[in-house]
């Protein structure tokens, strides 16, 4: 089984190795760092599943972004995967996929395992 095109076809995810950041049309990458390219592999992944549709998706991304500037994100774009991975998170635990309790835990367990991390080693849970 392959990976799933996203909507707009541009990349496939299947085909970008571990911890490769791809580049966009001019040369720069699509993504500033790999979590928010694992971020676009599973949304996109969740959908195809249909575990939510696309319009879903851009929804309620769209109500995170919203939200983020009505409490003074100034919408420069460097915040846009964390609005993203915001968005994921609330469709997950709506669709059932995940819930509120095992989302936080997970995301505790992350912080801590990246906050005893050292500089430049790999981060993994325990």
């Amino acid at each position: 089984m392959t990976d799933p095109q996203p909507p707009d076809g541009t990349h496939r995810l299947g085909d970008i190795p571990p911890g490769h950041i791809p580049p966009g049309d001019d040369g720069s990458p699509v993504f500033a760092a790999p979590w928010e390219a694992s971020a676009f592999a599973i949304t996109v992944r969740l959908s195809a599943q249909g575990h939510f549709t696309w319009d879903e998706w851009t929804a309620t991304l769209s109500e995170e972004i919203r939200m983020a500037q009505r409490e003074g994100d100034p919408d420069l774009g460097d915040t846009y995967y964390k609005h993203w991975l915001r968005a994921l998170e609330r469709l997950c635990i709506a669709r059932g996929l995940v819930s509120q309790e095992e989302a936080s835990d997970r995301k505790d367990a992350w912080q801590k395992a990246y906050l005893n991390t050292p500089h430049g080693k790999p981060v993994e849970l325990i």
